[in-house]
């Protein structure tokens, strides 16, 4: 047995970066082949030969090999082909000393073998067999990669002899383990050579090669070179320089070239790199900041292949309106009127949802008519089925509306323990009459008007308070730090190195954006920004560095019954 000892592999110390890609040069690779008395560990069949050869840079650094008593006869035909007899076997160690010398050889290397199912399966049976933890091998099969580089006008099949020889290998093939091994190192050197010519240079991106991506879109591969290592905002540009796609990455560079991989699956993507002529990067300091940017460009420049945040304009809100007889209506923006809205909701249909929810609860007046304090008109259909107070035809007084109002104001800002409760109870009664499908109903118009409700909450404990400094130590031992003014972010950084943390954080304070409160719950940006900070504010360790203002939310508020939100489909109601 014989081996070579290599330095650990410079990225092995590194795997939190790992979103910059592994540069080929860098790789150390642990090329592999084994012989053996057939073609099945699970039939019985035995290793008996293990060479390997480690490789870095395109440099030998490590080999490994070592002959392996399999303790039962080598069949004739395999002794041909392999020229290793019984014989030669009788004093080499067996397969329980030979393989955990190979596991301390390769470990910390990516795994390569030319069929690598066959060698990989062998190793990993016989590691379970003598209860070895298997190490977390990152595997390449030479095979499988040459099939979408080797054409069959180069050769004949991609066997390794007809590989090695397309390749011009210094070792030929001659069925034995560190030959082959060898061979096989030649065999991965060419391949990765052709490949570098199209872009490959990162172990992620030549683990996703294949010939399935068009040659058009992998000759866009250098869009991304000008991008940097860095968290930001990438847009997709056609000739006309029109914004086709936008997103965010803590890696840019990294990200953008995935469009060019197999990696991409999405058909939408694909048409969309084969419009794309240019790639923007707008490098950010946080990876907060650059999802906020993401979500202002977007809706900025309403690019077609973007699905989500194109019309954050588009959201209704509830509203309670203020007049002699308050009632509950749909609007699509917050005026300065003094009046309690909640929302916004993010699609007319949740927002229908929690009016109905309200409506089944209180009888206030659903009519849109405007009418002074003493109206004289006839009552609904809705006032015979007691579902309204029918103020319109004076049968009831202001007094006794205007505590039904008020009722609604808690529900709606403070408390839902009302709605909440009478919903339930009006589901539990339909689920005992087995009007399951009528109790799904009511449950889901609840879930809609809980999920406003809290919704609303968060957001105005948020966009009350003029400024908060929040701080975070990120996983590379530096604090990022955010300022928000008004649910709105308006400076993002990262404390450097060495520097006064509190003089830093005051010259950040000093040069952020200047925001204006809206008007109402409204956030000084679009809702889904703010619900972004929110959940960044919210995360684990985050300390609060200052907060004007109060950040409060009512303590027995929507976002007690969160379990609402977890909405089951009918059939479970009947089994509650």
């Amino acid at each position: 047995m014989s081996s070579a000892v290599a330095p650990a592999p410079r990225w092995a110390d590194q795997r939190s970066f790992d979103e910059l890609g592994r540069p080929l040069r860098d790789t150390t690779f642990c090329v592999v082949d084994l012989e053996t008395t057939g073609g099945s560990p699970g039939a019985g069949d035995r290793i008996t030969e293990i060479g390997a050869v480690k490789v870095r840079g395109g440099e030998v650094v490590g080999e490994f090999q070592t002959l392996v008593n399999p303790h039962t006869s080598i069949p004739a035909f395999i002794a041909v082909l392999t020229g290793i007899t019984n014989r030669m076997v009788a004093d080499a160690p067996a397969i329980d000393t030979a393989l955990p010398a190979f596991l301390e050889f390769a470990t910390g290397s990516v795994l390569v073998a030319h069929n690598a199912r066959f060698d990989v399966g062998f190793l990993k049976h016989f590691a379970a067999e003598q209860d070895l933890a298997w190490p977390a091998f990152e595997v390449l099969d030479t095979v499988k990669l040459a099939r979408h580089v080797v054409t069959r006008d180069e050769a004949p099949n991609h066997k390794l002899s007809s590989l090695a020889v397309v390749f011009g290998s210094g070792t030929t093939p001659n069925h034995r383990a560190l030959s082959d091994a060898r061979a096989t190192v030649d065999v991965l050197h060419g391949l990765i050579e052709r490949l570098g010519a199209l872009g490959v240079q990162t172990l992620e991106e030549l683990q996703g090669y294949s010939s399935k991506v068009a040659s058009a879109t992998r000759r866009k591969r250098h869009l991304a070179d000008g991008l940097p290592h860095a968290p930001g905002v990438y847009l997709f540009r056609d000739e006309q320089q029109r914004v086709l796609y936008i997103g965010t990455s803590r890696d840019l560079r990294r990200r953008v070239r995935t469009y060019f991989t197999a990696s991409e699956k999405r058909t939408r993507m694909g048409q969309m790199v084969q419009l794309a002529a240019s790639v923007t990067g707008i490098e950010c300091a946080t990876p907060l900041e650059a999802e906020v940017r993401e979500l202002r460009l977007i809706a900025e420049h309403k690019p077609p292949y973007n699905r989500r945040s194109r019309h954050p304009e588009k959201v209704t809100w509830l509203k309670l309106t203020r007049e002699p007889w308050p009632r509950l209506s749909l609007v699509k923006r917050v005026l300065e009127d003094d009046a309690d809205y909640v929302g916004p909701f993010s699609s007319r249909a949740s927002a229908e949802s929690s009016l109905a929810a309200l409506h089944e609860v209180f009888p206030i007046r659903q009519c849109n008519d405007r009418f002074g304090r003493t109206p004289s008109r006839s009552a609904c259909v809705l006032a015979e089925m007691d579902r309204c107070l029918a103020p319109c035809d004076g049968s009831v007084d202001a007094e006794s509306y205007g505590a039904v109002v008020r009722q609604i104001q808690d529900t709606l800002m403070r408390r839902p323990d009302d709605i909440v409760e009478l919903v339930q109870a009006r589901m539990s009664a339909l689920a005992d009459q087995e009007r399951f499908e009528e109790a799904a109903q009511h449950r889901d118009r609840l879930a809609a008007f809980i999920r406003g409700a809290a919704r609303t909450q968060r957001l105005s404990a948020l966009t009350r308070c003029p400024e908060v400094v929040a701080a975070r130590r990120e996983d590379d031992g530096r604090w990022s730090v955010h300022v928000v003014r008004h649910g709105r972010l308006a400076a993002a950084g990262v404390i450097p190195s060495g520097a006064d943390a509190l003089s830093w954080v005051e010259t950040l304070q000093l040069g952020a954006e200047t925001v204006l409160p809206t008007v109402g719950p409204t956030p000084a940006a679009t809702a889904e920004e703010t619900e972004r900070i929110l959940r960044w504010l919210e995360a684990p360790g985050i300390r609060l560095v200052d907060v004007r203002g109060e950040w409060t939310c009512p303590v027995q508020g929507a976002a007690r019954h969160t379990q609402l939100l977890l909405t089951p489909t009918a059939p479970d109601i009947r089994t509650a």
